[in-house]
């Protein structure tokens, strides 16, 4: 699988349509990766563990917040789940590359779920501390830093080049669809029973993944050549990715929006209860918009048979710009909801990137490449997020969103010319149907004589 190294606006794959998996189940258009046994096994049980971590998620913020009343805390504890990808993020992909990635799931999705468990323990015998949600934070993150590479690149061996593309969209899809009940069932929680059952409940969840990664057909699996154990291969993958000015740029920009753009768990705890003074049920209702949002951008992208870098670096701008936006909202209602179109642009700058990079990349570094394309993404979020919270805490919830917005925008513009100018590439203005259009074309080569 292979593209061209130029990093212009053409298409970076376009699939073969094809909605007949290998089970024989017809599945079309959006949904046509479903059509494969393994892979619908697989999406099954990521929606019940999903549902779970996002009810983990909104409820390890709220309690965060209620045990030190800091918005910086808020942010340390994302930072602390998010800094092991940075520090051992290249690692996590040699291992994907080397060892079965299905082997790989079982063992992490079953210390996901203890971590879980552990964290409901504590809140339900009433002796959590601040402390003790920092330690399993970190705990969750040594145990990503295996996990992500191993599932993003596990879903091209379930189903392979031509649906990859697809699948990676539904897996968005999936995460978001969970990310709108999961907050509001969190919110309802919170209020009635208390944080610990959340929290138990996100632990049970597990089981959904852990049973489908057995039920699986091994033999269905495409096959993908292990990386054998050697040296160097941290270093390969690093010059493989430095020579493709089609993957580094790209995982760039998704690096500064993951690390200032994408800290919605220290505005949004922030702005509802310093600007806005709303409880937890309308902290739910503000994570379910922008799910609805991230939804409605990740089913947009599975219908899409292609991948440009130019719709990238747009929606980039656009996701800054409404940012910017958000964080000048005089109300709660028009607040909420700039949200949807915050969670859509958003979730369109992730696959797209995602895909990009996957399809662009030779299976044999795949788990490398993804493993620097999440350090790159989740792993700049220590960086970020405290620095952001305390932006937030010293100058407001306004100023903190409004830098996130910021910084997003100027990177879509920076990385947008590096690409025009590596791709040879110039900025045209026209009118297309009545309406202004901005678009990047070849520049005019000079004829040369024969």
């Amino acid at each position: 699988m292979s593209t061209g190294h130029g990093a212009d606006s053409a298409p970076v794959h376009q699939p073969t349509p094809d909605t007949r998996g290998r089970g024989g189940t017809l599945f079309g258009g959006t949904f046509s990766s479903l059509g494969i046994r393994n892979y619908r096994l697989f999406f099954t049980g990521a929606i019940v563990s999903n549902t779970g971590t996002w009810m983990a998620r909104i409820t390890q913020d709220w309690l965060v917040l209620s045990l030190t009343g800091s918005a910086a805390a808020v942010g340390i504890t994302t930072a602390l789940q998010f800094l092991p990808m940075l520090l051992f993020g290249l690692y996590g992909g040699v291992i994907a590359d080397r060892y079965p990635k299905r082997r790989l799931l079982l063992v992490s999705q079953a210390a996901l779920g203890l971590c879980g468990l552990a964290l409901a323990a504590l809140t339900l015998s009433g002796s959590i501390q601040v402390w003790h949600v920092y330690v399993i934070a970190f705990l969750l993150g040594m145990v990503t830093v295996v996990d992500n590479p191993a599932r993003q690149t596990f879903v091209s061996e379930m189903v392979g080049p031509q649906q990859l593309r697809n699948a990676v969209s539904l897996n968005s899809a999936n995460f978001q669809s969970a990310r709108l009940v999961g907050p509001a069932v969190a919110g309802v929680l919170i209020a009635g029973v208390g944080s610990g059952w959340a929290f138990l409940l996100n632990g049970l969840s597990f089981l959904a993944p852990l049973v489908s990664l057995l039920l699986m057909r091994t033999g269905e699996l495409h096959k993908v050549e292990r990386v054998a154990r050697g040296k160097g291969q941290l270093r390969e993958g690093l010059r493989y990715v430095a020579g493709r000015p089609d993957l580094i740029w790209p995982i760039v920009l998704v690096g500064f929006i993951g690390t200032f753009g994408f800290n919605f768990p220290i505005w949004l705890t922030a702005f509802s209860g310093e600007v806005f003074h709303v409880g937890a049920g309308s902290y739910g209702l503000l994570n379910t918009l922008m799910a609805a949002g991230s939804l409605v951008g990740a089913l947009a992208a599975a219908r899409r048979g292609s991948t440009r870098l130019r719709m990238l670096v747009i929606a980039a701008a656009v996701f800054g710009v409404l940012e910017i936006a958000a964080a000048l909202s005089p109300t709660f209602w028009l607040f909420a909801l700039l949200l949807v179109p915050i969670g859509m642009i958003g979730l369109t700058v992730n696959i797209t990137a995602n895909s990009a990079v996957q399809m662009a990349t030779d299976p044999a570094m795949r788990g490398r490449v993804m493993s620097l394309y999440m350090m790159v993404f989740a792993g700049g979020t220590p960086i970020g997020a405290p620095l952001l919270g305390w932006v937030t805490d010293t100058y407001g919830a306004r100023v903190g969103f409004a830098t996130g917005g910021v910084i997003s925008l100027a990177a879509a513009v920076a990385i947008g010319l590096v690409l025009a100018r590596v791709g040879d590439l110039k900025v045209a203005m026209g009118w297309h149907h009545g309406h202004p259009r901005v678009r990047f074309v070849a520049r005019e080569r000079l004829a040369t004589a024969a």
